[in-house]
């Protein structure tokens, strides 16, 4: 599949997901075998308020580290958030032309990404996220005018509904606005991440629009990722949760897909790599953040292993950034290189 110029040879995408899509994890991912990320979302409001702020004098904000981009993470989107078509065009032109103020990007994204299923309280409460599936032709508006604001390609992550199934018309109101790619996680708002996914819900999309889509939902294995091309009939898949602690999944996918033999990663390679994880996080941001975000990373990494209870437990509560990687150290020398998992 193509989105703009560039080519997906299997149509493999990193989720974005709010707290954990920072470069760091991108960057590990796609070297596992994801060919296209995406950033955490954005809020379009702040983005073009911060422009105005005279306690913001350009040189950082939060906003604009999390639009950070880099040529060599490319093929990347930027994935922004809101109500207001205005504020979404004005933050997309901005993050297009690289003219906002803290911008340290070297190049435009691939795509902009406008969040339209995001399920957590904070945002539908404002009426962003999933909660625009609620108010269709608001939804189209939007991207109407981000598609009109850009010349990169403009796509969209939606859930399968809000209380009930409504992807498949939703999604050719948003194609006919101007979306290049629809992205759907097959799952209502009201459902949130409640075990078991809708298959149909992203069949009937697929038969609705001409636009690209892709699936997204309970990809943990790479027989749930055959399983969802085979019942769907998506050009492409979209892994959030089962990526966490497990970049591997993407090779696993590959594997799969070109009918290769796939080793899983043994305990001593997962240490390893939250290893090089918190390494990679201590060098991209100020080591109290760094190691604070890092906990979550090393709990999914070390999971269902042996002495991972009490090793996550002292992860959880530690200060520093040594404090964590002596943690790691302990564990790895508890096991050996060739011991699976």
């Amino acid at each position: 599949m193509n989105i703009g110029k560039y080519d997906l040879k299997h149509g493999l995408f990193l989720a974005p997901m709010a707290g954990v899509s920072d470069r760091s994890f991108r960057d590990i991912c796609r070297r596992f075998g994801a060919e296209y990320t995406v950033s955490e979302m954005i809020s379009a409001k702040a983005l073009c308020y911060e422009q105005s702020s005279k306690r913001n004098n350009g040189s950082s904000s939060a906003t604009a580290e999390l639009a950070e981009i880099h040529t060599s993470e490319m093929p990347i989107a930027i994935q922004l958030f809101g109500r207001e078509p205005e504020f979404m065009a004005k933050a997309a032109e901005m993050i297009e032309n690289l003219s906002y103020k803290g911008c340290k990007s070297d190049t435009p994204p691939a795509a902009i990404d406008i969040n339209m299923g995001c399920p957590v309280r904070k945002i539908v409460g404002n009426g962003e996220g999933s909660a625009l599936m609620k108010e269709p032709e608001l939804a189209a508006k939007i991207v109407k005018a981000v598609k009109h604001a850009v010349s990169i390609p403009v796509t969209v992550k939606i859930r399968a509904g809000w209380d009930s199934v409504t992807a498949p018309e939703f999604a050719k109101r948003i194609e006919d606005a101007g979306a290049d790619l629809i992205c759907v996680h097959a799952r209502t708002r009201e459902q949130m991440y409640l075990p078991g996914i809708n298959f149909r819900a992203i069949e009937e999309t697929k038969k609705a629009v001409s636009v690209p889509v892709v699936g997204n939902g309970d990809i943990y294995t790479a027989q749930n990722a055959l399983e969802m091309l085979d019942r769907t009939g998506c050009d492409g898949l979209m892994i959030a949760r089962g990526a966490l602690g497990n970049p591997w999944i993407f090779t696993e996918i590959i594997s799969a897909l070109e009918k290769k033999d796939y080793s899983p990663p043994t305990q001593y390679e997962r240490i390893a790599l939250a290893e090089k994880h918190l390494e990679a996080m201590l060098n991209d941001k100020p080591e109290r953040q760094a190691a604070a975000e890092a906990k979550k990373h090393i709990a999914w990494y070390i999971k269902g292993m042996n002495g991972a209870a009490a090793a996550r437990a002292s992860v959880m509560t530690a200060e520093t950034a040594e404090d964590i990687s002596k943690i790691l150290k302990e564990l790895k020398q508890k096991t050996t290189e060739g011991e699976p998992y």
